[in-house]
């Protein structure tokens, strides 16, 4: 497996080829799984590292030390436990009106977005306890890129 970070637009990405056969490649971007469809096969000869690699069994975690939350500038990858708040349109977070922890309700404000210079109040689409929060201030996101989560 390949792993790669990319930026793109000033969101970081992080993605990881699984498995090339022929001209359709396997990928995780920021966890979320594609088939991507080259427009030419990759020799195998040339690239062997990223052609059909040997799954191994996953190693145990020590858990004698408590793990160190993640930064708020630099999100995990792996989003929190519950439902992924997504992204309706691309632009640019404004403001972020909840924290990880806060219980909100289905048509909370919860992010506020600006697009082609208005700004969308993202409502929250499930009721719950925020898990994970994966954007900050000033970051642009794509269509259909995870938020925040709701446990």
């Amino acid at each position: 497996m390949n792993k790669y970070q990319y930026k793109v637009q000033g969101v970081d990405y992080e993605v990881e080829i699984e498995e090339v056969e022929g001209n359709i490649a396997k990928v995780n971007v920021n966890g979320i799984p594609f088939e991507v469809e080259l427009q030419q096969p990759i020799n195998a000869a040339k690239h062997p590292s990223i052609v059909k690699p040997k799954v191994e069994a996953p190693k145990p975690v020590a858990t004698s030390a408590p793990a160190k939350p993640a930064a708020p500038a630099q999100p995990a990858v792996s989003a929190g436990a519950g439902n992924a708040q997504k992204a309706p349109l691309p632009g640019t977070i404004t403001s972020v009106n909840v924290k990880v922890g806060d219980t909100v309700n289905v048509g909370d404000t919860v992010i506020v977005l600006e697009a082609m210079k208005m700004q969308n109040n993202i409502e929250a689409e499930y009721a719950g306890t925020v898990t994970s929060i994966t954007v900050n201030p000033g970051d642009s996101v794509l269509e259909g890129s995870v938020m925040l989560t709701i446990g």
